[in-house]
């Protein structure tokens, strides 16, 4: 196997950067490096990278050492055109995307929504069937009492790289096949759709192990149950906001769960879909009671 740096090191948000590449044969990983850089990075960093999807390596890394953080993507090295900018974007609105999840700043969600969902519409080949915001931003955009750290966006395997293609000058990270954290091995990437200085992350990846499907919307056989919500005047299809709700309690997070409850209960809940996902999603007892209080209060 060959390594070869291809850029660094490189500052930014309190961490040294690289870009390296690893050979075997036909087959090439490229990595993003991120280890924190002190005062000549500006630092310390105000959080750690795996909010972004990064890990630690099993073994010190020879670039960064033994707290080097990783995001690897398995491409051909005909790629290196298409991930330098990638990796140089990603370093350039770093700060900006730990402030938000860190620090407390604001998320351009409405923006970046217009514009996703604008360029998205222009896709010749990729029908609106294809894809759909879920996630908080779908809540949000039925009017939930949440706040979006970032926008999610399911789309079906055979759009994944249209998408990166819509939104190519914000990726900050390739249209590849790599390791999400949550899901394992997918295809997909991710976006700062926005400036260096205000924006906000979209997200999309689908597992390449069958059943994607089932497994990223929850036990219902009928498939995603949807509605439909508007946006500056655009009808949307989105998924219902129970999927938010539950999720919410299964990670701990009480607090939206309890935001949630009067809302969804004048909404009207679907307690079909809440026990369904209550039990899809593995939620323990302190997140079931936590969810049966916000619809039965």
């Amino acid at each position: 196997m060959t390594s070869e740096m291809l850029s660094g090191p490189d500052l930014g948000a309190g961490f040294l950067h690289q870009l390296t590449t690893d050979r075997d044969g036909e087959r090439t990983t490229f990595t993003f490096h991120a280890q924190e850089g002190g005062q000549d990075a500006n630092g310390p960093p105000k959080g750690p990278l795996d909010v972004f999807g990064f890990v630690h390596p099993p073994s010190p890394c020879p670039f960064g050492g033994p707290r080097c953080w990783h995001r690897r993507f398995l491409l051909p090295f005909s790629e290196t055109p298409r991930v330098r900018p990638c990796y140089n974007r990603f370093r350039f609105v770093l700060q900006t995307m730990i402030d938000q999840a860190y620090a407390g700043a604001p998320v351009a969600v409405d923006a970046a929504v217009t514009e996703v969902v604008g360029r998205l519409s222009r896709v010749p080949d990729l029908p609106e069937s294809d894809w759909t915001l879920c996630g908080s931003v779908a809540a949000w955009l039925l009017g939930a009492p949440v706040a979006p750290a970032d926008v999610d966006l399911f789309v079906e395997r055979s759009g994944i790289d249209a998408v990166g293609a819509a939104l190519t000058e914000f990726l900050i990270e390739p249209t590849a096949t790599t390791d999400w954290p949550g899901l394992g091995i997918v295809r997909g990437a991710r976006a700062f759709v926005g400036t260096f200085v205000a924006g906000a992350r979209v997200e999309w990846a689908t597992p390449l192990e069958p059943p994607a499907a089932l497994d990223a919307w929850g036990a219902t056989p009928d498939g995603p149950r949807m509605v439909e919500a508007e946006h500056h005047g655009r009808r949307l299809r989105v998924p219902r906001p129970e999927y938010t709700l539950v999720r919410a309690a299964g990670r701990g997070r009480r607090e939206v769960v309890e935001r949630m409850g009067p809302w969804l209960r004048e909404f009207g809940p679907d307690r079909e879909l809440v026990n369904a996902l209550l039990v899809r999603y593995r939620v323990g007892p302190d997140g079931v009671a936590a969810v049966r209080r916000a619809l039965d209060a």
